[in-house]
């Protein structure tokens, strides 16, 4: 594995890259839910490349930035063991310059749920994924395809969305939620829960259980989806639970094939989301 910590750097290697790439942008601390995402990137590519970057863009003010965990060494290990080609970390000087053009998250589907409670942080996460998909597209015009996670399922939207919209020529491939043993969906963000704290964030979990239980008894209405999934999540500060389609329009009934049924809350400081896609 070669580890690149400069931008000229990562042009030189992956200038010598023959086939397919895989790439997987990630901002550390991984977890099984990164790895699928690697494994995946290498069964179906010749070479695989990792980012970490903690984007700080994409944290507004108040959030853990400076508490984001950080594990540089165990993240190599990771990387490696799992058949990384290349590894970028760069630095945030590498990636910003002080007065620069913006990215603007879409005017409606960028500023509901995650959107309308953490105001500007698609702008900045759009932003560093454009960066990086130009930079690992760079000597690469075809043959190259991105990896994200189903968890952050807005995020993977509008990312199909800008890719589309400013014709990147990138293939971006949607993965499955990868899940602890007791149905906590992983998190870089569940090492600041406590034993008690995490036991109450398995009610996140069990509310989509719930609603995949209403949906194969034939209850499409999701307003009554939407009451007893709260109803599960009694002990969760409830930021949202929402029903859309996967152009993120609200819905009134389920489309099969065609819903992502959402939630988000706190437990204790912590704050987590997972969704279910039907």
């Amino acid at each position: 594995m070669i580890i690149v910590t400069t931008i000229d750097e990562l042009l030189e290697v992956t200038s010598s890259l023959k086939g397919s790439i895989g790439f997987v942008p990630t901002m550390g601390a991984l977890h099984e839910g990164h790895l699928s995402l690697i494994k995946k990137a290498r069964s179906e590519n010749d070479s695989v490349v990792v980012s970490i970057f903690v984007n700080p863009t994409q944290f507004l003010e108040g959030e853990d930035l400076d508490a984001y965990p950080r594990k540089e060494q165990a993240d190599r290990k990771i990387c490696e063991l799992a058949g990384v080609d290349i590894l970028f970390m760069p630095t945030v000087d590498m990636m910003y310059e002080k007065d620069e053009l913006n990215i603007i998250a879409p005017a409606i589907r960028g500023f509901i749920l995650e959107g309308t409670k953490r105001a500007g942080h698609f702008d900045g996460m759009l932003q560093i994924v454009m960066k990086l998909l130009n930079l690992i597209a760079y000597n690469k015009p075809s043959n190259f395809c991105a990896y994200f996670g189903k968890k952050d399922a807005q995020q993977l939207v509008l990312i199909t969305q800008m890719v589309k919209n400013y014709f990147i020529n990138v293939q971006i491939v949607p993965c499955d939620i990868v899940r602890d043993s007791d149905g906590l969906a992983l998190s870089s963000r569940n090492v600041y829960l406590s034993t008690e704290e995490r036991i109450k964030a398995l009610s996140l979990s069990r509310s989509l259980k719930r609603a995949t239980e209403l949906v194969m008894q034939k209850e499409f209405n999701t307003q009554i989806i939407r009451e007893e999934m709260k109803k599960v999540l009694s002990e969760v500060d409830i930021e949202y639970v929402a029903l859309v389609n996967r152009e993120f329009e609200q819905i009134d009934i389920v489309e099969l094939g065609n819903t992502i049924i959402l939630v988000a809350g706190r437990v204790g400081t912590t704050r987590l989301i997972d969704n279910l896609w039907i």
